[in-house]
């Protein structure tokens, strides 16, 4: 390493004093943090490469400072003078990511910490900032949807992914007093013999008040297999009680039939949501009377677990493959096969799509359009074809780190262009009327269309994914849509011109 300079670094006077660097919790947060983007991020970076843009993104937060390189020597610069001036580690990744990435880390953390002892607004700013802006400068060379997630937010998501825990309880606010309302059978607050009328008076030894009673709903909740105390009084007598809460049903899926139409809507992609779909298409189909077909309404639906969308998709598929991912780590590259069960027993089936509908929804939609197996309507999606993994790092946080493309069966990438639909309602009601009677005289209005996307092949252009794109912009829908939807699904001709082929 060549030698420092410490030019114009203010040095703390008898009335200053300056907090010292958060040294050791920015290098091992740096050092995990690094290893993960060179062994797992889809895109190839150098160590030099995350020293430099994670400086640049530390120093944004002062615009006296800058950093330059010439050649191997990086420097950080306030006006013409060099504040410190060090050479680069080598670039070589050969070994294990955990010891490049620390490598990487020990060298960058003389650079901040001489930009935090000379500016006091990177200083104000505090680690976890500090560290947000970093990283997504990195990312913003890499690519749009890998984040910093700090700590606080973090927890917050894992309680997310345990799911929302329930003890069985509704409150009311009665003669000053906070009241049991409702207990729902068979759950934790049933089991330890809680009854309608009886007080709350604490929980986890915190006093609850009837004029605060969202905040007493607050402290009930929590994450599924965490415990809470709660202590309540009847006929004067006080006890208290301990209860596990368990993981609440949130239902993504809702069914109607209109018409011998089945209309599917999914709101997102959890843990349980092909289990209900596979509900309700075996209970559609099992009587006597089933489906002309199904309507599968994804608009607005922004992603969610790809596992599940890829057990959707195999409801309605007849073996062969669904989707594939692709990415630099071994571990990232993947292939998804259906069985051989269609239990919509291969009824007309049509996807309704947005520019809201994103991620694990689009899978979902392109790969059923991919296979022939539906007919797509609507606009264009949002476009987000890339499979994020979440790494925890020392202080608490995450990253939320791109791994791996979705590629569909034929090769294309969802990422950037999305997916287009046969029939597109971008134009309003009157143009989509207009495609709908192509389709039932046996053209592709959006024919040539849907080829140039099927011939896409990864990296895909900014340039060439808009111009598709916009052929059919994505917006929230227009009017009529469901009853555009009901015509394709129903017509015969129609449907077998809207399929992609």
């Amino acid at each position: 390493m060549g030698s420092a300079l410490a030019q114009d670094v203010p040095r703390a006077g008898v009335h200053e004093a300056i907090a010292p660097f958060p040294r050791e919790e920015m290098r091992e947060v740096f050092a995990a943090g690094f290893a993960a983007i060179l062994d797992r991020h889809m895109e190839r970076a150098l160590p030099s490469d995350l020293i430099i843009w994670g400086l640049a993104g530390f120093t944004a937060n002062d615009p006296s400072l800058r950093v330059e390189r010439q050649g191997r020597e990086l420097r950080l610069m306030r006006g013409r003078r060099a504040l410190i001036s060090r050479a680069l580690p080598s670039d070589s990744t050969r070994g294990a990511p955990e010891a490049i990435g620390m490598v990487a880390a020990e060298a960058l953390m003389p650079f901040q910490e001489a930009a935090w002892a000379t500016s006091p607004s990177i200083r104000g700013l505090g680690r976890d900032p500090l560290l947000r802006t970093s990283f997504n400068a990195i990312f913003g060379h890499l690519d749009p949807f890998s984040r910093y997630v700090a700590p606080e937010e973090a927890q917050l998501a894992r309680d997310r992914r345990l799911g929302q825990g329930s003890i069985g309880l509704r409150l009311a606010a009665q003669r000053g007093q906070v009241l049991v309302a409702a207990v729902t059978p068979n759950s934790p607050a049933a089991g330890a013999g809680i009854r309608v009328g009886d007080r709350l008076v604490t929980v986890d030894d915190e006093m609850v008040f009837a004029n605060d009673l969202p905040g007493a709903v607050l402290l009930l909740e929590g994450a599924a297999e965490t415990e809470v105390t709660l202590a309540v009084q009847r006929a004067g007598r006080r006890r208290s009680v301990t209860l596990r809460r368990v993981a609440q049903r949130v239902e993504t899926v809702t069914a109607e039939t209109r018409d011998g139409v089945l209309h599917l809507r999914v709101s997102g992609f959890t843990a349980l949501t092909s289990a209900q779909v596979t509900g309700f298409v075996e209970a559609a189909f099992a009587g006597a009377n089933p489906p002309r077909g199904i309507v599968l309404d994804l608009r607005g639906n922004r992603g969610g677990i790809l596992t599940q969308a890829v057990a959707v998709a195999d409801i309605f598929l007849d073996g062969g493959e669904i989707v594939g991912t692709a990415g630099r780590h071994p571990d990232a590259n993947r292939r998804y096969g259906a069985s051989d069960s269609d239990l919509a027993q291969g009824r007309p089936i049509v996807v309704m799509v947005d520019g809201r509908t994103a991620s694990a929804a689009e899978i979902l939609a392109a790969a059923l359009a991919e296979r022939g197996r539906a007919a797509v309507l609507g606009t264009a999606t949002q476009g987000k074809g890339l499979v994020q993994i979440l790494l925890p790092l020392p202080n608490g946080g995450e990253l939320q780190l791109s791994w791996s493309r979705i590629v569909m069966p034929s090769g294309w990438p969802l990422q950037g262009a999305g997916l287009l639909p046969a029939l597109c309602t971008a134009g309003g009601a009157e143009a989509a009327a207009g495609a709908l009677v192509a389709l039932r005289a046996g053209q592709q209005p959006m024919g040539a269309v849907l080829a140039r996307l099927r011939a896409l092949r990864p990296p895909v252009s900014a340039l060439e994914a808009t111009a598709l794109r916009e052929t059919c912009p994505g917006l929230d829908g227009v009017e009529r849509e469901q009853d555009f939807a009901k015509a394709l699904v129903t017509d015969v001709t129609a449907y077998q011109a809207a399929l992609m082929r």
